[in-house]
């Protein structure tokens, strides 16, 4: 066979087999599906990639969600994308390449799961799952259909922080054995809202999907469904995920903890939510530890940052030193023992020698929203061209695992107990309650395959 057959014939092949021909300056056609706030949102990032993508469908179970995505597509693009109530009819498209999924979190993993079986790349927001079952299942079936999937943890694809983590890995306060993920976000009771009629146009059986049917209310709908089992996560799912997994990334630790312990409760609220508003964290992998902390009632920082209504971010420590890792840059501290000393000051410093921390690096950024997303966008259409998902910078492998421990912490919060967990599986040693808590009792037809 000739060599340019060759070439046209096997062209021909991995385009039937459903990964898209793209060259350089191809743009990615992208379906977005869910057109709430973080959804409208992802439609202002991909417009502003106008060289790289192009949104040509979207999806919502809510029509005025749908005329509101058509209208913004059609002012920052100029053109009219097609419009779907059903996410599977959009899958079945041959327009669309990619999908960009920023539904509540409940339909994070089957989305994403129908999207791989229908040959489409995905991008899906943070937390990648709902649950622990999810995050196993979302990672077999991108490597199943050979898809490149991209979890929303754009913190991945900050500069600052891909920095400060290099420090880490180079050993800068050496031998790291605790990271602490702060999320102080300060929030406000939701009170209470009574069920009600559906509103028109709002398909709510498909909105609940994976979820048991219940009566619509305000609060089960729009942002506070975040604050619900059956839907969200709480808040170490919604933001501290993003804190989680610079924890994990920061301390490069594989695997499973040994154990978890998380307390917290809602307190001074009294209202709808079913999440905890305070939840304390401690993961134990026997040779380093993890602490993370949920606040969302006034609280100082325990960082370098300035005292306002919130504050997320990692603190690391080491054996020769600490970080703090910030939404806007980083801090690194040396430990430097000095001479010996003596009196009231030796005798309380034990071995007799002063420590002090000098201020090694002061790396800041000035990271808006847009600049801190567009960035993970376009590492993600780099790597749907390349056909690498290894070149991702949070592969849903990396994203799942991040969900997978606030999962963790919340199963040990909702259990009311310290948790052994194995580390082959992942389950709980020796607590069936708490293993039931693994996955979730689907509502057929909206049911995660146990094989993808």
């Amino acid at each position: 066979m000739e060599r340019r057959t060759f070439l046209t014939t096997a062209t021909a092949a991995i385009a039937t087999a459903g990964f898209p021909i793209l060259g350089a300056n191809d743009r990615i056609n992208v379906g977005q599906v869910g057109i709430g706030g973080r959804g409208t949102d992802h439609i202002n990032y991909y417009s502003s990639l106008a060289t790289e993508s192009r949104i040509v469908a979207i999806c919502d179970v809510n029509q005025a969600a749908r005329e509101r995505g058509v209208a913004q597509v059609k002012k920052l693009q100029g053109t009219t994308p097609t419009e779907f109530d059903d996410m599977r009819k959009m899958f079945e498209s041959k327009e669309v390449d990619a999908v960009s999924i920023t539904t509540p979190n409940h339909w994070h993993a089957l989305s994403a799961i129908w999207a791989c079986q229908a040959g489409k790349d995905v991008y899906v927001e943070k937390p990648a799952c709902h649950n622990l079952f999810e995050a196993q299942q979302m990672v077999a079936a991108a490597r199943k259909y050979n898809r490149i999937v991209q979890v929303g943890s754009q913190g991945r694809s900050i500069a600052h922080k891909m920095r400060a983590m290099e420090l880490l890995r180079q050993g800068a306060i050496g031998q790291a054995y605790h990271a602490r993920g702060l999320c102080y976000r300060r929030r406000f009771s939701i009170g209470h809202t009574p069920d009600e009629a559906v509103p028109s146009g709002l398909d709510w059986e498909r909105f609940l999907g994976p979820a048991q049917l219940k009566p619509y209310s305000k609060n089960k709908f729009a942002y506070n469904w975040h604050w619900f089992w059956d839907t969200g996560n709480g808040d170490i799912g919604n933001q501290g995920v993003h804190e989680m997994d610079g924890c994990l990334w920061g301390l490069g630790r594989g695997g499973w903890p040994i154990s978890v312990s998380s307390l917290g409760g809602k307190f001074t609220w009294q209202d709808d939510q079913e999440t905890p508003n305070t939840q304390q964290t401690t993961f134990d992998f026997g040779d380093a530890q993890m602490t993370f902390d949920v606040r969302n009632l006034p609280t100082l920082p325990e960082g370098t940052g300035p005292v306002r209504p919130g504050y997320t971010g990692n603190i690391f420590f080491g054996d020769g030193g600490f970080m703090v890792v910030e939404p806007n840059g980083f801090q690194l501290y040396k430990s430097a023992v000095g001479n010996s000393i003596s009196g009231e000051a030796a005798r309380g410093a034990g071995a007799g020698r002063a420590e002090k921390y000098e201020k090694t690096m002061d790396e800041k950024a000035v990271e808006q929203e847009q600049w801190a997303t567009n960035p993970h966008m376009q590492n993600f259409f780099a790597a749907i061209r390349a056909r690498d998902y290894k070149l991702l910078h949070a592969d849903i492998a990396t994203g799942a695992r991040a969900a997978a421990f606030c999962h963790l912490a919340n199963i040990s919060y909702r259990v009311g107990r310290e948790l052994k967990v194995d580390q082959s599986t992942g389950h709980f040693v020796g607590d069936e309650q708490a293993n039931a808590l693994f996955t979730r009792n689907y509502r057929e037809p909206y049911v995660v395959p146990g094989v993808v």
